[in-house]
């Protein structure tokens, strides 16, 4: 096998054909949804990253509508799983079944044996069923008695969750946590996007209005191999070493902020980011990277996705929770005070 670099051009034809891939699945999601475009970018860092995905929002904020339009535009499985109180793991993974008649079992896969999974409202569950997709997204296989069965590929998980505070939800383990490459706070539109969103969606029935079934209008327009062939490209996106010792520094310092020089933040943080964290923040500063047509990592890429990388993977302590910080409001404070090269 070559091992020989990619020439520059040969680099521009790559990038171009993934920025046709963006645009293809952008321009089939836009046909429904309105505005949430920072949402919509980094569901596509995550399909191209290869990385899990949390949205976090209220409820009515389109966080289901956007992943179900997502995986129309992809020629690719596709399973959703309602996450309730009253379910079991067998329901996410599967379970064994005993045949009578001939005394032997047979292996009933569950829903999480897809390409696209939406994990809807996944903190409705209790602990033991959301960790239930911990074997599948970080392994990508799952254990049912005692046979192995590999996860197919593509294999992505896009869960959606509301806000702790709210009522019936259960907080996710901290392992849980860490297996997703971004965490997504979903906000709600602006006022002119929320007129349109009226205009476009309240006259729907049922049986879909007079332009049809808005849903409907939504094609697949990418293939697996366009995905994959697009996920190779990502290696050759160049990071120098000043943007990767950036990356590193700003991980750490969600461990030490005293060695980072970060003031005011004695205290304030129970348990930083693991090496995860920095290996997904490189893999989602080249992905975007690609989305602005670039092959080359820049500081602002990195700062870009800092947040979405690190929210879910820093736990505040209590003296956090009593000045009202959030690990929002931490993170900012280690990007003010981190020296960007």
């Amino acid at each position: 096998m070559s091992t020989t670099a990619p020439t520059t051009a040969q680099l521009d034809d790559r990038l171009a054909g993934f920025g046709r891939i963006a645009e293809r699945i952008t321009d089939q999601i836009g046909h429904v949804l309105v505005g949430q475009q920072a949402m919509v970018n980094r569901l596509l860092i995550g399909l191209l990253a290869g990385g899990h995905i949390l949205l976090e929002g209220v409820p009515g904020l389109a966080k289901t509508l956007t992943v179900r339009l997502l995986a129309r535009s992809i020629d690719t499985g596709f399973s959703r799983i309602q996450f309730t109180p009253d379910m079991l793991p067998a329901d996410v993974i599967g379970t064994e079944i005993f045949n009578p008649r001939d005394a032997t079992y047979s292996i009933k896969k569950g829903p999480v044996f897809s390409n696209l999974i939406l994990a809807d409202e996944v903190n409705r569950a209790p602990a033991k069923v959301q960790s239930a997709l911990l074997e599948a997204m970080q392994e990508r296989q799952v254990t049912i008695g005692e046979t192995t069965y590999e996860m197919g590929d593509p294999f992505l998980v896009l869960a959606t969750q509301n806000p702790i505070e709210q009522e019936g939800t259960y907080p996710l383990p901290e392992a849980q946590l860490d297996r997703f490459m971004l965490k997504i706070k979903v906000g709600y539109p602006s006022r002119d996007e929320e007129r349109s969103i009226v205009d476009r969606m309240a006259g729907a029935s049922r049986d879909g209005d007079a332009n049809g079934d808005p849903e409907g209008r939504v094609e697949p327009v990418v293939s697996p191999q366009d995905l994959l062939e697009a996920r190779r490209l990502l290696g050759d996106v160049f990071a120098d070493d000043k943007v990767r010792n950036y990356i590193v520094d700003l991980v750490r310092a969600t461990r030490d902020p005293a060695a980072a020089n970060v003031e005011g933040m004695q205290g304030l943080i129970e348990v930083g980011a693991s090496p995860r964290a920095s290996i997904n923040l490189m893999k989602a500063a080249r992905a975007h990277a690609l989305l602005q047509g670039r092959n080359y990592v820049t500081p602002h890429d990195v700062k870009t996705l800092a947040a979405d990388v690190l929210r879910h993977r820093i736990i505040v302590s209590y003296e956090a929770e009593a000045e009202g910080k959030t690990s929002d409001d931490l993170v900012a404070a280690i990007l003010d005070s981190v020296l960007v090269p």
